[in-house]
């Protein structure tokens, strides 16, 4: 009762710090950036650290297994994983270009394991028998700090998708605007507007510059992050094979969960080789990242939300009025 309690407050409290995080992050993109105000996202970031961890520690204590049971937990543990993903930049000193992606996630996939769920989703069950291992641990473990760290990279993708995007038809639009105004409006009209054309240029060479660096910050952290990603992805893989083989005989059954999974290694196992290419980078890749990013969440979720297969005890119900 004690650690039911204690796990109620906590989820509640990293729910309501989260909360008041994204609140600062909109008065920061709408207003101006305040700097005590950044700082204090920042600080609530690491609070909502310490209690998602502290309600996985009192979850694990009185249900006696490691909590990645069920869809709940695995949520819980996702947001943990993006509050560890968020506090990188900061302990490093980088200016935090992941908070845009992470903090938002973070409230998502928690206001949904809190209320989207079915109540009995929340309670911690005995486990089924094949899930009673050592290899739960580290095979689920390795898969979620892979959706985690694969889901926040491929998202800075499609941001940098984006911002190349609206660059390229901002300057399309300005090429076509150039030659309207020199066929019908040639004469001093025109020479005027374009002396104050020259007069912001300083302007417009500062806004690229900075789109450029921007542009280049996310491309940075998003391949690190995914190749991070593939890394844990892979070593799931590898892990979950060992383990199927003394669950079901077999180190390769080609379950859903399985094949979406082994199709998530390849197009990032695609998106690494096109960074090894010069001529691919940048938004070539980003746009594979891109579709990683829906895949993803038919491995992690769409099977899930399915119900079939080999695992099927991932599978869920969403709460009902």
């Amino acid at each position: 009762m004690i650690f039911a309690t204690l796990e109620h407050i906590l989820t509640h409290i990293s729910f309501s710090i989260i909360s008041i995080v994204i609140t600062i992050h909109l008065i920061n993109l709408s207003v101006r950036e305040i700097v005590g105000l950044r700082n204090s996202s920042e600080t609530g970031m690491i609070a909502t650290f310490f209690s998602i961890t502290g309600l996985l520690v009192i979850r694990w204590i009185y249900s006696g297994h490691f909590p990645l049971s069920n869809l709940y937990e695995s949520l819980i543990f996702l947001s943990w994983g993006l509050s560890i993903i968020h506090m990188i930049p900061y302990f490093r000193n980088h200016k935090n270009d992941l908070s845009a992606i992470t903090a938002p996630s973070a409230i998502f996939t928690q206001g949904f394991a809190t209320s989207g769920l079915s109540t009995e989703m929340h309670q911690s069950s005995i486990l089924v028998p094949a899930l009673q291992s050592q290899w739960l641990m580290m095979h689920v473990s390795m898969m979620l700090l892979s959706y985690i760290s694969l889901l926040c990279g491929s998202l800075l993708s499609v941001a940098l998708l984006v911002i190349t995007f609206r660059k390229n038809i901002d300057t399309f639009l300005k090429s076509n605007n150039f030659l309207i105004k020199s066929f019908f409006f040639w004469g001093v009209e025109y020479l005027n507007e374009k002396r104050s054309v020259f007069k912001n240029t300083s302007f417009i060479s500062f806004r690229n510059y900075y789109k450029y660096q921007l542009t280049q910050r996310l491309d940075y952290w998003s391949y690190r992050v995914i190749s991070l990603g593939f890394t844990f992805l892979t070593i799931g893989i590898l892990s979950g094979a060992v383990w199927a083989n003394e669950s079901w005989g077999s180190y390769w059954n080609w379950d859903p969960k399985e094949t979406w999974a082994f199709i998530t290694w390849i197009i990032f196992a695609i998106y690494s080789h096109t960074r090894t290419n010069q001529s691919l980078q940048d938004t070539n890749s980003a746009l594979v990242a891109s579709i990683g990013f829906l895949i993803i969440w038919i491995c992690y979720f769409g099977i899930n939300l399915l119900g079939i297969g080999l695992h099927s005890y991932g599978s869920f119900t969403l709460t009902s009025n």
